[in-house]
């Protein structure tokens, strides 16, 4: 194996590492970080970190740590350019120089103002071997979430469909159906799994009362918080949303004219509320909601609404992502379309698919931002 495809395999180990915590590190990135030694055998492993739950402690100090001396001449693979600010611990960049490593192997820059290539060059003036682009494509994958938040103020969004054959969302009367099987359902609960959050619109919560919750045996508690849009603060006190609040927690965004009691109401039983201008057309402005997501620090957002939610998030192009799974049974006649107002196929104007999955008798069709 030459030292290219070795660089590669070990930046496969130090993503798929990084994963682990994927919708759990917010505000930071879930990164990922080994320390490898090269013996005559080969390379060895002699550390590796991820970023914790909740964003610290960061992964290159772990996996340094784990290392201890061993760290010395050996090789640092890291999926993102080493934090060189302070922030509630000190910067990694510091770890790293202090540590002894001869080469770092960074997948990707960080954007952030902060950092963007700072840290790379306080390495290399340390005399520290920098190489950067290893394993690049996937890690702007895992760090979209990251990226999109410091370089454009918002999360990055991933937009779930279930429709039918017919392309149908919901029976006549937008009363709810069960569209996919089994295994899709499982799929979407790891997703939820790895999000920081599930955004919805009230009118799903008074029809479906879900918990949106990740229910996976041994998972609950990587459940996601559950933000609501609901512009008059009508959530339901009773809702399975307010019951499973031990589990995770539970954000309104209501308009500025909402009723100040029903947000007392809401208080007190945990629920935080949150409030943003109406857009022109009467409903929340989904640009501000965005922006107030991502300063409360969310970077991974998965929207599971009915169709007219589905088709605004994708009017106001703020879909990155899709994740449409589609099932072998017919609605019918009179039953909702899947994008209120919009043929399902508005879908191909702002994303392209780029691979598709099996789960059971679904289809499970992955697009992207063109």
């Amino acid at each position: 194996m030459n030292q290219k495809s070795r660089d590669e395999a070990l930046m496969g180990v130090a993503l798929s590492i990084g994963r682990r915590e994927l919708g759990h590190t917010w505000p930071n990135p879930a990164v990922g970080a080994v320390v490898v030694r090269e013996t005559p055998a080969g390379p060895v492993i002699l550390g590796r970190g991820w970023t914790a739950k909740g964003g610290r402690p960061h992964a290159e100090p772990q996996a340094l740590a784990m290392a201890g001396e061993g760290a010395r001449g050996a090789t640092l693979y890291v999926t993102l350019e080493p934090c060189s600010h302070h922030g509630r611990t000190p910067p990694c960049v510091d770890a790293v120089r202090a540590s002894g490593v001869a080469r770092v192997v960074a997948a990707i820059g960080d954007p952030d103002v902060r950092v963007s290539g700072r840290g790379f060059s306080i390495l290399r003036e340390a005399g520290i071997r920098v190489d950067v682009g290893v394993g690049a494509a996937e890690a702007a994958l895992v760090h979209a979430g990251h990226i999109r938040r410091v370089s454009e103020g918002r999360p990055h969004v991933m937009l779930k469909m279930a429709v039918s054959a017919d392309g149908k969302a919901g029976l006549e009367e937008r009363r709810p159906a069960a569209i996919t099987g089994p295994a899709s359902r499982a799929r979407v609960h790891m997703m939820r799994a790895t999000h920081d959050a599930v955004l919805t619109g009230i009118g799903t919560v008074l029809a479906d009362d879900p918990q949106f919750t990740c229910r996976l045996p041994g998972m609950l508690d990587r459940s996601p918080v559950r933000v609501v849009l609901d512009s008059a603060l009508r959530l339901p006190a009773e809702s399975a949303l307010l019951a499973s609040l031990d589990t995770a927690p539970v954000w309104v965004v209501a308009g500025e004219d909402a009723p100040a009691a029903a947000e007392e109401r809401l208080g007190e039983r945990g629920v935080e509320v949150m409030r943003v201008r109406r857009h022109p057309s009467g409903g929340l402005d989904l640009n501000e909601v965005m922006r107030l997501l991502a300063l409360r620090g969310l970077t991974r957002v998965m929207v599971e609404a009915g169709p007219r939610m589905a088709a605004a998030v994708l009017r106001a192009d703020l879909v990155d992502e899709c994740a449409l799974f589609e099932a072998p049974v017919q609605l019918g006649v009179g039953a909702i379309d899947a994008l209120e107002g919009l043929p399902l196929g508005a879908l191909n104007d702002y994303l392209t698919t780029v691979g598709t999955e099996r789960h059971g008798p679904d289809r499970l069709t992955i697009m992207r931002r063109r």
